[in-house]
């Protein structure tokens, strides 16, 4: 309960509360008591108890009414000690005109409490407690506040402001965070895409010896269960393994061209091949593919097969045992080309590639006139105008010979192009396919892809080292790709080219000659590594 009408119960909570400013000012005084003679009473403020915490309204006036406040004298001044200036609490008047003007007073208890700003509409006067402000000589200058050395502390406890802390830092950039993220993502990207790149270039030159190093080399064979489909595989006269294995791979029989003969020679057999066009599956084992062929019930009758770039002469044998006639019956029927429509020399490149299966009382002529009739559409097909026909088909039968595959067989079509060009005669002046040199010597079926010297030297009319412009007519039957690259060839400005694996066709084309002796180079390499390759 208050004591009187006057007193607020929120005033004395609020007198309770530190101030800071009493601190501080607590602590300059008993520095102040500790360098000089006054007492340690006369610099304690009548608010404040023994302890430092400041005391109730109703305390700070009973001890105002106890203890003036007076002002310490320094201790360092040698003159008497000067009478004290604070006057003694006065009691409250009734006349408000006769109080003293206001002075430096400290803020507390003893403040009116008309001046409270808890109490309103009270008529007694204030009480004034006059005090002369305590000044600490001996202590050391506080050093100021900065930026950099502000605490929290020193905001809470008033000797600084949020000015002094400073602003608080601007908020990042987003836009250059987020332009920094993606030339950091470029950056990256771009060194994996040269990781990639080298070891793509590295892989796909050194493949086959690195994986010879790391054991990773592939199975040549198929494995056994995923036979499927039809193949069929042509076995001339005479045919050995080698051969064999080689049209098993190009029927699409067996995975590499060496896999039958490579298992001919583990296993020791030499068996006695009977020729004939022979149907078997594809994707099948050495193994299964040598019993097909050994199995009579797999012989086609009256079916003959001829493969793409065989020449007339090799393709009459296989007419003569896939048909049961005589060999002699198909030489008589190819003597006379103009009797098929064909105005030329041969029948050259006029027996197109495929295979055929004819009635049991089939002639040869009418064999002969189905295979020219299957060229003839093959021609229209490719847009060949008539006119043109015995000339695409001459330079059909060099890409057949010179390529494996389609696309190498447009760029070697570019290249008889460009170097047929006349204004390219003068630095070139002859087209110089080693196939064309080969068949007007003879040494097209020896085996072997290389030009003697005999050959490339010799003045036949088929020999493009020795004669400007194409050969005088085919050197081989070629198929519907070839005549196709004759007419459509790639885009591009080669001179050169040359197979550099012979197992795997990979064809090196270039437009200058030291690139293309760089290639050469590396093709002389491979058939040092591979003597039986048919170098």
């Amino acid at each position: 309960m208050p004591d009187s009408a006057h007193d607020d119960p929120f005033a004395d909570l609020f007198g309770q509360l530190p101030d800071p400013r009493s601190r501080d000012m607590r602590a300059g005084g008993e520095d102040a008591a500790a360098g000089s003679s006054t007492p340690p009473a006369a610099a304690v403020p009548a608010t404040m108890s023994d302890t430092g915490a400041p005391l109730s309204r109703r305390a700070a006036r009973e001890a105002a009414s106890r203890q003036g406040v007076g002002t310490p004298t320094p201790a360092n001044t040698a003159a008497p000690a000067a009478p004290a200036t604070a006057a003694a609490t006065s009691a409250p008047s009734t006349d408000p005109g006769t109080a003293p003007a206001p002075e430096p007073w400290i803020f507390g208890a003893a403040e009116s409490a008309s001046q409270s700003p808890y109490s309103r509409g009270r008529s007694a006067a204030p009480t004034v407690v006059q005090a002369t402000p305590v000044i600490d000589r001996a202590a050391p200058e506080r050093a100021p506040v900065t930026a950099s050395t502000a605490t929290l502390e020193d905001l809470f406890s008033g000797t600084s402001t949020t000015d002094d802390l400073g602003a608080p830092p601007p908020p990042p950039d987003k836009r250059k965070r987020r332009i920094g993220g993606w030339i950091a993502l470029g950056i990256v990207l771009l060194f994996l895409g040269g990781v990639a790149a080298g070891g793509w270039y590295v892989w796909t030159t050194y493949e086959d010896k690195i994986r010879e190093v790391m054991g990773w080399e592939e199975p040549k064979d198929y494995e056994a269960g995923l036979a499927n489909g039809e193949a069929f595989v042509t076995v001339a006269s005479g045919d050995t393994g080698a051969p064999i294995s080689q049209s098993l791979f190009d029927a699409g029989v067996t995975k590499t061209p060496d896999a039958f003969y490579d298992y001919l020679i583990e296993t020791g057999q030499n068996p006695p091949f009977v020729p004939g066009v022979f149907q078997l599956q594809q994707q099948m084992t050495s193994e299964a593919a040598l019993a097909a062929l050994l199995d009579p019930a797999n012989k086609m009758e009256n079916t003959a097969q001829l493969r793409e770039g065989l020449t007339v002469e090799q393709s009459l044998p296989l007419l003569a045992e896939g048909t049961g006639l005589p060999i002699e019956d198909f030489q008589a029927a190819v003597a006379d080309p103009s009797a098929y429509g064909v105005s030329a020399d041969s029948l050259e490149g006029w027996l197109f590639p495929a295979t055929y299966t004819f009635n049991p009382d089939v002639t040869a002529p009418q064999v002969v006139q189905t295979l020219v009739d299957r060229t003839i559409q093959s021609l229209d097909a490719a847009g060949v105008p008539v006119e043109e026909r015995q000339r695409i088909l001459n330079i059909a039968s060099i890409i057949q010979r010179e390529a494996r595959y389609e696309a190498d067989m447009q760029k070697v079509s570019t290249v008889i192009v460009n170097r047929l060009d006349p204004d390219n005669q003068e630095t070139f002046g002859l087209l110089q396919m080693d196939s064309t040199a080969q068949y007007g010597y003879g040494e097209m079926h020896d085996g072997t892809v290389s030009s003697s010297a005999e050959a490339l030297a010799d003045d036949n009319p088929w020999n493009t080292y020795v004669h400007t412009g194409l050969p005088i007519g085919p050197i081989s039957n070629p198929g519907d790709v070839a005549i196709d690259a004759a007419m459509h060839p790639a885009e591009g400005d080669w001179m050169y080219f040359v197979t550099v694996n012979l197992d795997t066709g990979e064809t090196v084309f270039t437009t200058n000659l030291a690139d293309h002796n760089r290639a050469v180079a590396q093709w002389q390499a491979w058939c040092s590594e591979n003597p039986d390759s048919g170098c």
